[in-house]
């Protein structure tokens, strides 16, 4: 009969120290304050030199004539004179030069769009002989300034009847920014997996069925991203609406500040800050309210997937 021995178990203890726990101190917040002081003072000083002109430019905007004259440039106006703004929208003709330019712009937008993200579809994703001369054709459109063809495009508007129309604008609009529209969609859409439209292509879509219900939805934030782009370029323009508009009522926003100026070139500065506050107000807020598609369209360019 054998016997057991017990074994004594002596009790694991705890590798934690007995004492109070030291923790790692972080750096106080003092110190970081000072340590980020440099970027915070650059934001700063960039957010001032940025709102600085918007801030002088609505207070002259309430100016009168005398106070432009005669008090500094920087002083504050001296009460809010809401007459300019009824000026610029009434006697300045404003609101017409908003509708010209709207008429322009949309139809613009609309065409280059269209035309251009088709282009750039059938580049990208169709396979066919000489595509790629074509889109090198497109991307030299690119260098070829626009100065230069001006006279021989208002003799050919001359010559076919437009000069008295909105449409010398539009297709020129249309015609200049079709290179750039055609190149940027073009490498949007060669970050599409072709995989996408190839099984689209089995189950029986067709090109054209795949464009607007594939390519289209699938390009959304690109599109937008580009037509603003765009927008900006059109709105702003002066050399091409000064060009092809020969009637003051066809005039559009850029054109029209113009007529603040008489022949002997006096200027009434605060109807002319008016019009401008109104027109660089307008475009802040299109900005703001379309920021997140253009963002995402930024990033769908950036990364490739």
């Amino acid at each position: 009969m054998t016997t057991q021995t017990a074994i004594p178990v002596t009790p694991i203890r705890s590798a934690a120290p007995s004492g109070p726990t030291v923790r790692a101190k972080r750096p106080g917040g003092v110190g970081r304050f000072f340590k980020r002081a440099p970027v915070r003072v650059f934001l700063v000083v960039l957010v001032l030199v940025e709102l600085y002109p918007l801030f002088w430019l609505l207070m002259g905007s309430f100016k009168t004539q005398s106070e432009f004259t005669s008090n500094p440039t920087w002083s504050l106006p001296e009460q809010l004179n809401f007459e300019n703004y009824v000026a610029a929208w009434t006697t300045g003709s404003i609101a017409t030069n908003l509708w010209n330019s709207v008429a322009v712009t949309v139809p613009s937008l609309f065409f280059m769009l269209l035309l251009g993200v088709a282009a750039a579809y059938a580049l990208e994703i169709m396979v066919w002989k000489g595509r790629n001369t074509i889109l090198l054709a497109f991307v030299a459109g690119i260098m070829i300034p626009g100065q230069m063809i001006l006279v021989p495009l208002f003799t050919v508007y001359f010559r076919s009847g437009l000069t008295s129309t909105l449409w010398p604008l539009i297709i020129t609009y249309t015609v200049m920014g079709l290179p750039l529209t055609v190149f940027l969609m073009a490498a949007y859409f060669r970050a599409i997996p072709r995989e996408i439209f190839e099984a689209a292509t089995l189950d029986g879509s067709g090109m054209i069925r795949s464009f607007f219900s594939i390519g289209i939805p699938m390009m959304r934030n690109a599109i937008v991203t580009l037509a603003l782009v765009q927008f900006f370029s059109i709105w702003n323009d002066l050399l091409i609406a000064l060009t092809f508009t020969t009637k003051s009522s066809l005039a559009t926003v850029q054109v029209g500040l113009l007529n603040f100026s008489d022949e002997y070139g006096s200027t009434q500065y605060g109807p002319l800050f008016a019009a401008i506050s109104i027109n660089v107000v307008g475009m802040l807020v299109l900005y703001l309210f379309l920021n997140k598609q253009i963002m995402a369209g930024l990033a769908a360019g950036a990364v490739k997937g």
